[in-house]
């Protein structure tokens, strides 16, 4: 009895949305001839949907628009609307994965370059007093008969390699006197100074020079192939102030061309330039070398 009853109510209705439909001109033939009863009528309440918006004529554009959508939503299946939290939370948790593997790689790989060991290079260096260049001099802004504090010292000296087969450049700087010594018979100053090495560039260094023993300075940079140089320089006092050997470690910078190079001599008080070396002879010094 209940089937029998819904499909009478499905006839009725559609029987009166057909009427409906003839009254206001409509050919619903096509329907009537090739659809069930039931879905005649679904389509018969469509178009009577359809012709109750266009006979509201007094309702304005956007209030329409906004009746379609809201038709439309709601007969959107409910499962469609459903959004899966199951795939969600592993989009999350994979790119999370990405970001947080890609932040460990990036601090593995900079903690590996951290521990890459840096080439150091040595470079072997006398500075020679030859009396010719009216150097040091003595400033005493101090007024004092013993070195005291604030007494300057500007300098410069000649630079030869370590084998003494070179002339290199030269040495230009100031001293500044810090504390005078006496248990020690001499002085500590603060030196500020550069190594010429002609068209190679300069080698810049600051720190303490000790006129009774031997010292360490930083390098504190450079031009030329020298250019973003650092590390340090031990220098070793061997005729206060006119022999002086200086040894180099130097970080930073390409390898050093050859002719910079080679078995340094032993430091000691009797050291001398060889003769071509100190006569500037061609061979004997490098290019452009600063004098």
């Amino acid at each position: 009895m209940g089937k029998r009853e819904e499909k009478d109510k499905d006839k009725n209705a559609f029987s009166a949305c057909q009427h409906c439909a003839i009254g206001i001109g409509l050919d619903i033939s096509p329907l009537t001839s090739h659809s069930s009863p039931s879905m005649a009528s679904m389509s018969s309440l469509k178009m009577i949907s359809s012709l109750k918006l266009s006979r509201s004529s007094s309702i304005s554009p956007l209030q329409s628009r906004k009746k379609i959508g809201s038709s439309l939503f709601q007969s959107l299946p409910t499962k469609t609307l459903k959004f899966s939290p199951t795939l969600v939370s592993t989009s999350r948790r994979s790119t999370n994965h990405i970001t947080t593997t890609a932040f460990f790689f990036n601090n593995q790989k900079q903690h590996q370059d951290s521990q890459k060991p840096v080439k150091v290079q040595e470079l072997f260096v006398y500075e020679i007093n030859e009396r010719d260049r009216a150097s040091p001099a003595f400033l005493k802004l101090s007024q004092k008969e013993v070195n005291s504090l604030g007494d300057l010292v500007p300098f410069s000296n000649k630079l030869y390699s370590g084998n003494l087969e070179k002339r290199l450049g030269i040495t230009a700087g100031l001293c500044v006197l810090i504390q005078h010594v006496p248990e020690k018979k001499g002085d500590r100053y603060e030196a500020i100074y550069s190594f010429y090495f002609g068209d190679y560039g300069h080698i810049s260094v600051q720190g303490a020079y000790l006129t009774y023993q031997d010292t360490y300075l930083a390098v504190t940079g450079g031009s030329g192939i020298f250019e973003g140089v650092y590390g340090q320089v031990k220098l070793q006092q061997l005729v206060f102030p006119f022999k002086l050997f200086y040894t180099f470690y130097l970080k930073g910078i390409p390898d050093l061309p050859a002719e910079l190079l080679g078995n340094p001599v032993q430091p000691s008080p009797a050291v001398e330039p060889s003769p071509a070396a100190k006569a500037t002879e061609p061979h004997a010094c490098i290019t452009n070398f600063t004098d």
